[in-house]
């Protein structure tokens, strides 16, 4: 379509709404639109002042009885093409809307004619608290319907649709007449291909304002949409998986690690674990089929572990698959902030493994190291020793994921991000701030099998590669000769699921861990060598909590094959 051929108009359903539809109109004036009101079949006192509205510009049509909100939009968009209108900017008749945004939405709808332009509301306090819950329930669901997380509000009625395929969609599919609108227009159009944008325009709810949801029938309407649209997302899903446009990884992280967390600790907060654990199924499902990279990892992670225990002739514990690994991997992630907000207790949720206990109870001056990993969960352990003892565990984390992972602390758990330490490389100034730390008796942890991007000078990585679950993986040397350069006791820690409960294991790696000049690179070659064998162990325990979804045996952006990584290379 070119710029010259985008005709649009207005269109607002209007049922009962006289005394506030004159205020929208006069507020449309400015865009110098043709508009047309469809009555939805009003009582005869707001019929009267619909119809002393009508002129020029204004055009009435009305519906002999009340069909509901949907069925008028659609009414309106049919009148509209009808005239050779190309775009319709609905609006609704109550004033809930920010119109003087229109034209930000009609620009965005001329930029694109093909879209969807929709509101996205920034609400003010006047929301009332069941709306605002109801809509991340929708959010939640049109994601799954979708697999998708592009389309952030499917529920703001206003919006510009493009007439053909909003009309040929409602000639294919009987579309929800009523509070259902809205949401299944948007979904299905994105079935259909017709893409969303969304401009933020701040919506109000007048003290006043005359409602006209049904509580009851609107929500079994609602629940029944989602249905029927969860199942006819199923035989979609490759064309869905197909349809996803590519991105940056950073913005998918953003969106996926911010939006997605908010709305689930949401659901935590207000319901709590019970409901949060059941709509962690269908969340993960969509991660499981969105997530190609990180489900072949998971699959490959889970291949090399039960190869390995094939050859210890080690059981397993079941499930030990990678739709359960996402999983646990979700159900995790609650645990960091449950631990913050003091919702896990010492004995129920939470206890030691046998021994650990004695270990972390041992009397001695200054701090400790902990040389933790990505298998299992640090963070409630961190959480725990500073609520249950007021022992201070500061964390080291790489800038490159500490401020995404300190955003989502800081508004559900502020007490999180205070000992969060952001390093993009372990250097001198970083071994003088934790002595200073250690010496006043706090803790540092610092995970072991993470390796940074950076380079060294000449292009070589600092690593050290190690024997893991029977191939060489690539192991960091930053958290060994740190170790070293602090001379502080140094301690393993894992905190894995295990008969339903967290438990915390806990032994002596080192005091100190000594790295001598003379044979500083076998020193170090053994250090690792002892850590990759305690990380392997822990690993065939609970294989599930293994956080590291990329292929841990290949360097970022190696093309190095493997058969000549020898360990110690």
């Amino acid at each position: 379509m070119l710029a010259d051929d985008f005709r649009p108009c207005v269109v607002i359903p209007c049922y009962n709404h006289g005394a506030t539809i004159g205020s929208v109109l006069s507020r449309l004036a400015p865009l110098g639109l043709p508009v047309l009101i469809v009555d939805d079949g009003s009582d005869a006192h707001c019929a009267s002042q619909l119809a002393a509205l009508a002129g020029e510009g204004v055009q009435l049509h009305r519906l002999a009885t009340n069909q509901g909100k949907g069925a008028a939009v659609l009414a309106g968009l049919a009148a509209a093409a009808r005239q050779g209108f190309t775009h319709a900017l609905q609006v609704d008749a109550d004033g809930q809307h920010q119109i003087e945004d229109s034209s930000r939405l009609l620009q965005a709808a001329r930029d694109e004619p093909h879209c969807l332009i929709s509101g996205q509301p920034l609400y003010d306090d006047s929301v009332p608290r069941a709306r605002l819950y109801g809509r991340y329930i929708t959010h939640f669901w049109v994601w799954i319907e979708t697999l998708s997380f592009t389309l952030k509000d499917s529920m703001c009625g206003f919006r510009v649709y493009p007439l053909a395929p909003s009309l040929a969609l409602a000639e294919r599919h009987a579309i929800g007449q009523r509070m259902d609108f809205d949401t299944e227009m948007m979904v299905r159009l994105y079935w259909a291909g017709t893409p969303s944008r969304f401009i933020t325009t701040r919506v109000t709810y007048p003290h006043d304002g005359i409602s006209h949801f049904d509580a009851l029938r609107d929500n079994l309407r609602i629940s029944w949409m989602h249905t029927r649209l969860f199942f006819g997302m199923l035989p979609r899903i490759p064309q869905l998986l197909r349809q996803r446009q590519p991105q940056h990884w950073s913005a998918t992280e953003e969106r996926k690690g911010l939006w997605g967390m908010r709305l689930m600790l949401a659901v935590y907060r207000r319901f709590g674990r019970g409901l949060f654990t059941l709509l962690l199924w269908p969340v993960t499902a969509v991660y499981w089929l969105s997530g190609r990279e990180q489900r072949q990892a998971s699959q490959q992670w889970l291949q090399a572990v039960r190869r390995h225990a094939v050859r210890q002739r080690t059981t397993l514990p079941r499930p030990c698959n990678s739709f359960h690994h996402f999983l646990r991997f979700g159900d995790a992630m609650l645990d960091k902030i449950a631990g913050w907000r003091g919702d896990l207790r010492w004995g129920k949720e939470i206890d030691f493994a046998p021994g650990a206990e004695a270990v972390i109870a041992r009397a001695q001056p200054g701090g400790r190291l902990i040389l933790a990993s990505h298998l299992g969960d640090i963070e409630a352990c961190r959480a725990l020793a500073q609520q249950v003892s007021g022992l201070v565990v500061n964390a080291l984390v790489f800038t490159d994921h500490a401020q995404r992972f300190k955003q989502v602390l800081d508004e559900v758990a502020p007490r999180a991000s205070v000992n969060l330490i952001p390093v993009s490389d372990i250097g001198p100034e970083t071994a003088i701030m934790l002595r200073e730390k250690l010496d006043a008796g706090e803790w540092v942890a610092i995970v072991g099998d993470r390796t940074a991007v950076n380079r060294q000078r000449g292009g070589n990585r600092r690593v050290v590669w190690s024997e893991f679950l029977g191939r060489p993986a690539p192991f960091p040397q930053g958290p060994f000769v740190l170790a070293a350069a602090l001379r502080c006791p140094v301690l393993l820690m894992f905190a894995l699921r295990q008969d339903g409960i967290l438990r915390v294991h806990c032994e002596p790696f080192a005091d100190p861990l000594e790295l001598p000049r003379a044979a500083r690179q076998q020193a170090l070659q053994q250090a690792v060598d002892r850590y990759a064998q305690r990380l392997e162990h822990h690993a065939l325990i609970s294989p599930l909590d293994w956080f590291n979804f990329f292929d841990f045996w290949q360097l970022p952006g190696s093309s190095l094959p493997e058969k000549e990584k020898e360990p110690g290379c």
